[in-house]
């Protein structure tokens, strides 16, 4: 079985993709033996299917996933774990806010050191991150609000870095019913309710110098799924 599976989400990069795959590479080769590096393309129409089409041409160890049409964050994450074949997968944004020197630590926490998910994390005092002042309290009281009504030990849910043991993954997957931005968020609450062992980590982080976030609408729109999950794991109590 390979060993490690890197999705890398991919809705309108084309100008990023390539460069993302390259240096994927390079640190992988470093840290496993075998790999592989999904693009997870979500109904782009910028000719980033193209280029990742072209890029699963050029390398045998890139593979390519197209849909038609948008699927949003949560399913393509979710198409792309299904159709991924390590024992380890990983994801992080095309855009490497987060530096690269922390994908060993990513790796190494769910091959060596026993961790059923690993998660970087903006939010830890020894994290080095730069972002605009909106964005760093919204992401402070999202956070403050998933620790204490959902019971989450967790700092930062949302940065876009994690990886995940294959079967302590696909054992709660399917529990997960956010398609979008909230489903890494509500993946690890749960995790966390049935016991796994999560790892969470300082990462030297920079906001790329572009965002297709809505602020205010996602601001409403995450307050309304952290109701939605407290309601829906009260409920089930």
């Amino acid at each position: 079985m390979t060993r490690v599976s890197l999705i890398l989400p991919a809705y309108n990069e084309a100008d990023k993709v390539e460069h993302a795959v390259k240096r994927t590479a390079e640190e992988l080769i470093k840290i496993v033996p075998s790999f592989e590096i999904i693009i997870a393309e979500d109904g782009t129409t910028d000719g980033t299917d193209a280029i990742a089409a072209e890029l699963a041409h050029k390398y045998a160890f890139v593979r390519h996933l197209h849909s038609d049409k948008r699927l949003g964050k949560g399913n393509a994450l979710k198409k792309a774990c299904e159709e991924a074949k390590g024992s380890t997968i990983a994801y992080f944004d095309v855009d490497l806010s987060t530096d690269m020197k922390h994908l060993e630590e990513l790796i190494r926490s769910i091959e060596k050191d026993g961790f059923d998910f690993a998660i970087g994390s903006r939010l830890l005092p020894e994290s080095e991150v730069k972002r605009r002042l909106k964005r760093e309290i919204a992401s402070r009281v999202f956070n403050l609000l998933v620790r204490i009504l959902l019971r989450s030990k967790l700092h930062d849910h949302q940065c876009g870095f994690k990886s995940f043991k294959r079967s302590s993954l696909f054992s709660i997957m399917d529990e997960v019913k956010d398609q979008h931005w909230f489903w890494d968020t509500e993946l690890l609450v749960r995790a966390q309710r049935r016991g796994y062992k999560v790892k969470e980590f300082p990462v030297k982080w920079y906001q790329g110098t572009t965002t297709r976030v809505d602020f205010f609408k996602d601001v409403v729109t995450m307050g309304s799924k952290i109701i939605s999950l407290w309601w829906d794991l009260r409920r089930r109590q």
